[in-house]
């Protein structure tokens, strides 16, 4: 197979393949079978495509051959009964232009994967998984853990939702309080994923990002009273009105400080703060959505870096800090600290709070130091911080700007 038979393949899945698992998953009632099935459809594309070409609906084609392969091995097994041979009548009288994908399924592929039969780990991997359709090569470096450590949690994760007989459903509203937190969770990591991307070449990846926004939009409208669903929305939202400012029309990033704020999308700002607006509307405080929301915002607001308000920012951090305890806030902390008071002070708080152990294996905490000892002129040490910085990352687009940062100096 030629290399651009391979990304035609590739491109087709990763916009149709969590709707194209969803809908074989509303059929067999079990996601991991569906997650496998699908598979073995693309797998059937991989060597059928390069002869014959791209269906004209590709979402329907791989959801048929899907399909097929469920009804053939029920088939093989003996157990087709008058419900399944109905499935096959109607199946067989379609036409593959017919595929029409039902919103609905992949926010309960989203339900399914999210069960609390799985632990944080497997809920997020799985969904990363059947519904963001990265590789296990990516999430695994996404959580900086091997590949076959996270080969062998999507695996376990499908065996476990089959043993447990996971409905394919929404669940009931009394269910939510314990399911919503492991949702939310999932799908701003997605959007996390397709806001910066941590492998390719390519730095944003839309198709992720614009469909981490629809479940959050989903699940906002679903569950009106909750601050976090509204606090999210309002991230991603905010978020996302950079990305026509974020990279230059050959695909190289653009930095937050040499970005052409009128290219925000005005539109995205406006509902980001209406979002926002709504989860503070609740009275119930905010959460870390929220809060990472109010940091977004403030950047909204402002006409540019020098009239960013760095001291709401740090503040904002602050709590998010007590929150999360998590040391890539207190690493963002540091950069808007370099702003608000100086890099002095930021160097310390990266040194002392987080430590040279800390993030270890990622590429931000060595790219922020390198750009802290840049700025107080301590330059061969930050050049040494960016080189190791753009060995670290595994996005060629950072990488390249981490380079280019490190022979500038």
């Amino acid at each position: 197979m030629t290399d651009d038979a391979r990304r035609t393949v590739e491109a087709v899945w990763r916009i149709e393949g969590a709707r194209v698992v969803a809908t074989v998953a509303r059929m067999v009632g079990d996601v991991g079978l569906a997650e496998d099935l699908a598979q073995d459809a693309l797998a059937d594309a991989l060597v059928q495509w390069p002869e014959s070409g791209v269906p004209r609906n590709a979402g329907a084609w791989l959801t048929a051959v899907a399909k097929r392969r469920a009804i053939d091995g029920w088939r093989r097994r003996e157990r087709l009964d008058e419900r399944y041979r109905a499935i096959a009548r109607d199946l067989e009288e379609a036409a593959e232009d017919e595929w029409e994908p039902i919103g609905d399924d992949v926010l309960k592929l989203v339900f399914a994967a999210c069960h609390p039969v799985l632990s944080r780990e497997a809920q997020v991997a799985l969904t990363l998984r059947v519904v963001g359709g990265l590789t296990a090569e990516e999430i695994a470096r996404m959580f900086l853990v091997p590949v076959p450590t996270m080969q062998q949690r999507i695996v376990r994760a499908k065996k476990t939702l089959t043993a447990a007989r996971v409905p394919f459903e929404v669940p009931e509203p009394h269910e939510w309080g314990g399911r919503l937190a492991g949702v939310l969770a999932v799908v701003y990591l997605v959007f996390t994923e397709g806001y910066a991307a941590t492998s390719g070449d390519r730095w944003i990846r839309h198709d992720l990002a614009d469909e981490a926004l629809r479940l959050g939009r989903m699940v906002a409208a679903l569950t009106p009273r909750e601050p976090e669903a509204h606090g999210l929305v309002a991230l991603m939202e905010l978020q996302a009105s950079r990305f026509a400012a974020r990279t230059a029309p050959d695909g190289t990033p653009i930095l937050l400080a040499d970005q052409d704020r009128g290219r925000w999308d005005r539109g995205q700002i406006t509902r980001g703060r209406a979002a926002l607006a709504r989860s503070d509307a609740l009275g119930r405080g905010r959460g870390p959505y929220a809060l990472q929301a109010a940091i977004a915002a403030c950047h909204a607001r402002a006409a540019s870096v020098e009239e960013t308000d760095w001291a709401e920012i740090v503040t904002l951090y602050e709590a998010l800090e007590q929150l999360t305890k998590n040391p890539v806030v207190t690493l963002n902390r540091a950069v808007a600290v370099a702003q608000a008071v100086g890099p002095e002070a930021a160097l310390r708080i990266v040194d002392t709070e987080i430590g040279p152990d800390g993030l270890r294996g990622g590429h931000l905490l060595p790219s922020v130091r390198g750009e802290l000892l840049a700025r107080l002129g301590r330059t061969d040490e930050a050049r040494a911080e960016l080189l190791r910085a753009a060995g670290l990352t595994g996005n060629e687009r950072q990488r390249a700007v981490l380079l280019e940062k490190a022979a500038a100096l």
